[in-house]
């Protein structure tokens, strides 16, 4: 067990700071500080020793020279098992430091605010704090260092009783330091990297394929096990937003499968400004639909395919309300994730014990990372902006009101479905789902087959262009009556003349949405 006599305390976040010093202070800690640190600490009733009595230098150059000093490195990296590093204190009067409670200046807060200047950024460059920290840290064996408030509580325990930390404490808490003065120099790093002399950093434009790819990203939760019970997995995010910052308001512990079919649902449901509800089975839709209300989605899109709802996971454009809660709680699903949750929908929702309910915020586009093996592939997500996309009506043919609505309906579906892709649809309804077939004409026979809502007089989203004629008469054969699909094959001109010649209306969008 290391004693704690001596503790420096020099802080930017100071929540939970005048409590944790109180602790060590009955626990016989004497108290070294620095500025505005040491002002909260006499505020709070503390004793405290400013740093300048112990270097015998005044704080200079304002606050950026003030604990860079041989009487607090000395005190902090002598080795107490060391002979000659003893003597060396005692022959320069310098005092053992048995616990440096540090964290850094708010260079990231810095850099996020939308009026920081260059000179700004620039200040909030931590020297001294890195310092201390990784002279602490290193020298774990004689110094608990401690970075985290999150942390406070822990230490202050072990201390109160048990007289003092020990090694496993000590080497948890270094190990923590390393990390955060690395994420620290990476923040700096990949700021500075991005700017210009002078160049204030709002005015920075995050690159979407950087030219380095920063993956450090904490481990928030181990699951149970992976898409296998042989497989190790984990979650790790920053919890800022999208699924990884969602908040789960009910039910058991999430599984790896539950967030990939959560963020495939998500990702859909996004997709839709009007009361929108898809309902994913093994990241593929089996129901998809909007609606004058919630409710009414709801019901549409669990129509497409009862069956294979059962056991899966449904996102919402909309917060879920009471109506549409009641119809949810007929069926059997892992997990609902939506804007929010009316409070009588959550009392209907809740009464089932395991059902997980997610409350999550839109997000900006993206990045899609995915591991290949010895390495990553990294793109933007698949979300077309102005312009990127057509409606061009190439068929003799103009698609109905009815037939153009449920079009662009099934462009927003089909591209959420593994490809080859082929979707059914009607009154803004997804009605046949046929996915991931090797073969589109094989695509198009399985949605028909898959079906049990009646296809005639629906119309068919394809998220990729008819290499041959035959897909189109396969779609016919069922009752599409209209295709949408990206165009651009070599035999376009065969696919119209048979979109023409069986009376479909054809659309060409000039964009593709492989999923893989």
């Amino acid at each position: 067990m290391l004693r704690i006599r001596r503790a420096l305390l020099s802080v930017t976040d100071k929540s939970g700071l005048a409590e944790f010093a109180a602790g060590l202070s009955s626990c016989g800690v004497s108290l070294i500080s620095t500025g505005g640190t040491a002002s909260v600490l006499r505020g709070a009733g503390l004793q405290v020793t400013d740093v300048s009595d112990v270097t015998g230098f005044p704080e200079m150059l304002d606050g950026r020279v003030k604990t860079l000093h041989p009487r607090v490195a000395g005190g902090i990296l002598a080795v107490r098992s060391n002979p000659e590093h003893m003597s060396a204190l005692e022959n320069h009067q310098i005092a053992q430091i048995d616990m440096v409670v540090v964290n850094l200046y708010a260079f990231e807060a810095t850099a996020a605010r939308k009026d920081a200047t260059f000179e700004q950024l620039i200040e909030n460059i931590d020297i001294g704090g890195p310092s201390l920290v990784r002279a602490a840290a290193k020298n774990f064996g004689d110094v608990a260092v401690v970075t985290d408030p999150s942390d406070y509580a822990a230490i202050g325990a072990e201390l109160a009783e048990r007289g003092g930390l020990s090694r496993d404490t000590r080497w948890k808490l270094a190990r923590k330091a390393f990390g955060a003065t690395a994420a620290y120099d990476r923040a700096i790093s990949r700021t500075i990297s991005s700017l210009e002399h002078g160049q204030a950093p709002r005015s920075i434009v995050k690159e979407a394929l950087p030219e380095r790819l920063d993956l450090r990203v904490p481990r928030v939760q181990v699951l149970r096990y992976g898409e296998n019970p042989h497989q190790k997995a984990a979650l790790y995010t920053h919890g800022r937003e999208g699924l990884g910052g969602a908040r789960q308001l009910h039910g058991k512990a999430l599984s790896y499968n539950n967030l990939v079919d959560l963020d495939a649902s998500w990702q859909l449901a996004l997709e839709f400004e009007r009361p929108a509800v898809a309902i994913i089975k093994h990241t593929n839709p089996c129901g998809c639909a909007e609606g004058a209300t919630l409710a009414e989605a709801y019901r549409k899109a669990l129509e497409c395919d009862p069956v294979s709802a059962f056991g899966s996971v449904i996102a919402t454009s909309r917060r879920v309300d009471r109506d549409t809660a009641a119809g949810m709680a007929r069926l059997f699903v892992e997990a609902i994730a939506a804007p929010g949750f009316d409070g009588d929908a959550l009392e209907i929702l809740t009464r089932k014990k395991n059902i997980r309910l997610l409350e999550i915020g839109r997000s900006a586009p993206g990045t899609v990372l995915r591991s290949i093996s010895g390495g990553f592939l990294i793109q933007s997500e698949d979300r077309t902006e102005e312009g990127q996309e057509r409606f061009d009506v190439v068929t003799e043919r103009q698609p109905t009101e009815e037939e153009a609505d449920s079009l662009r309906f099934a462009w927003k579906v089909v591209k959420h479905i593994k490809s080859n892709a082929i979707l059914y649809a009607k009154n803004v309804q997804t009605v046949g789902v046929g996915a991931g077939q090797m073969s589109r004409v094989d695509s198009a026979r399985l949605g028909a087959a898959k079906a049990v809502l009646p296809l005639k007089g629906s119309v068919v989203a394809s998220d990729a262009f008819f290499p041959f004629a035959d897909g189109v008469e396969e779609l016919a054969k069922h009752g599409a009556t209209a295709v949408i699909q990206p165009g651009g094959s070599r035999r376009d001109g065969e696919v119209i003349e048979a979109a023409n010649r069986l009376g479909l209306a054809m659309v060409c969008t000039g964009a593709r949405h492989f999923r893989h």
